[in-house]
């Protein structure tokens, strides 16, 4: 079972990456042939085992030698990796199911958003609908189906107050779904760590990178999604004994 669940993230991966190119540009995502972005030659079998045809092709397209994104083998083996992870936490096949739906869902925004700097409203569309279930199979309560609008509740101010150009409407409107998703105190822990490392990361690209300044476009999804996998993955809670969420 571990097996399968490291293929089929592996395959997810693969899916995830054909999306990020197709989403937007009116091309199916479903179907129609995958194909090098350099030549159009359509691509077989081979040519689309997940990791394993970019090391086998060294990162270029059988056909026309054109170089081959990291993106692609940097993806499948996140979502293989993820899979696994996901598998680790919930082995029963309907919670496996369901979680991996979710966190296909938040890599594949982590790659658009690094790609097009926006996050598309049906993710977040979606993983907000994915968090209320959530909520509702655990026995609602007030302080779960809070989490989701308290925790967003800062970002959205911020996109209020800027005009969205502190911060993007999407990153508040994918926090929703994270707070529905994680609960109140581990969404937090999430929220706090994205911003830690966001801002690491921010510092760090200012004094390395030429031409970057204060009002160069960051993109956020990434860090509150990786705040969210680590209070998920390694059960990180800062705030699981304050009294009041008790009440």
């Amino acid at each position: 079972m571990l097996v399968a669940a490291a293929l089929l993230g592996a395959i997810g991966g693969s899916f995830l990456n054909a999306l990020s190119f197709r989403l937007g540009t009116g091309k199916s995502v479903l179907r129609g042939r995958s194909r090098c972005m350099r030549c159009g030659h359509t691509l077989g079998v081979l040519d689309l085992v997940p990791v394993f045809s970019y090391l086998f092709l060294r990162g270029r397209c059988r056909y026309c030698a054109s170089k081959v994104s990291w993106q692609y083998p940097l993806v499948e083996v996140a979502a293989t990796v993820l899979a696994v992870g996901i598998y680790y936490r919930n082995p029963e096949p309907l919670l496996f199911a369901y979680w991996f739906v979710v966190w296909m869902l938040l890599l594949f925004v982590v790659v658009y958003d690094l790609r097009h700097y926006i996050i598309p409203w049906s993710c977040s569309g979606l993983l907000a609908l994915l968090g209320l279930v959530h909520v509702w199979t655990l026995g609602f309560d007030a302080w779960s189906f809070a989490a989701g609008p308290l925790l967003a509740a800062p970002l959205l101010l911020l996109s209020l107050v800027s005009r969205g150009t502190w911060m993007g409407w999407g990153d508040g409107a994918l926090e929703l779904g994270l707070g529905w998703l994680l609960g109140l105190t581990m969404g937090l822990t999430g929220f706090i760590l994205a911003f830690w490392v966001g801002a690491a990361v921010g510092i760090a690209v200012l004094i390395l990178k030429k031409g970057y300044t204060m009002k160069s476009e960051l993109p956020f999804a990434p860090f509150l999604v990786l705040g969210a996998g680590v209070a998920y993955f390694f059960h990180a809670d800062f705030f699981s004994t304050l009294p009041i969420l008790f009440l």
